[in-house]
């Protein structure tokens, strides 16, 4: 059964940090491009980031460069989002995905199930 597990969620403070992990099972996501979006209640979607298998290239959303950054660790099949200096702004359900091609063309092909970050003091 092919499954993305995001974890690494929680509560935290303005400033603070948290990591965020996605493993993958039934397939590996060595081969592909992996997304992190995340959405607040009431707004769009939002790709947030995205690591290219291709090249290593990453791209981001301007409202987290220099806060946010992801990694991956293919023997693990796992994919991170670190995410430094944390605003209210940021508090959503975070989700992983694993694009279809090994660039981050944006056509997805498996989706987590999402884990809550709430930025709040």
């Amino acid at each position: 059964q092919v499954q993305l597990v995001e974890s690494g969620g929680g509560l935290v403070q303005p400033g603070g940090s948290l990591r965020l992990s996605c493993a993958a099972s039934g397939f590996t996501l060595d081969p592909y491009a992996v997304h992190w979006f995340r959405q607040a209640p009431g707004k769009k979607r939002e790709g947030v980031l995205c690591i290219s298998n291709s090249d290593g290239s990453i791209y981001y959303a301007d409202s987290v460069k220099g806060r946010f950054t992801i990694s991956r660790d293919n023997a693990k099949n796992t994919v991170y989002l670190q995410m430094n200096s944390l605003k209210p702004e940021d508090t959503a359900e975070y989700y992983c995905a694993s694009d279809r091609r090994p660039y981050c063309s944006g056509w997805v092909d498996y989706w987590g199930q999402g884990t809550q970050v709430t930025v709040s003091s």
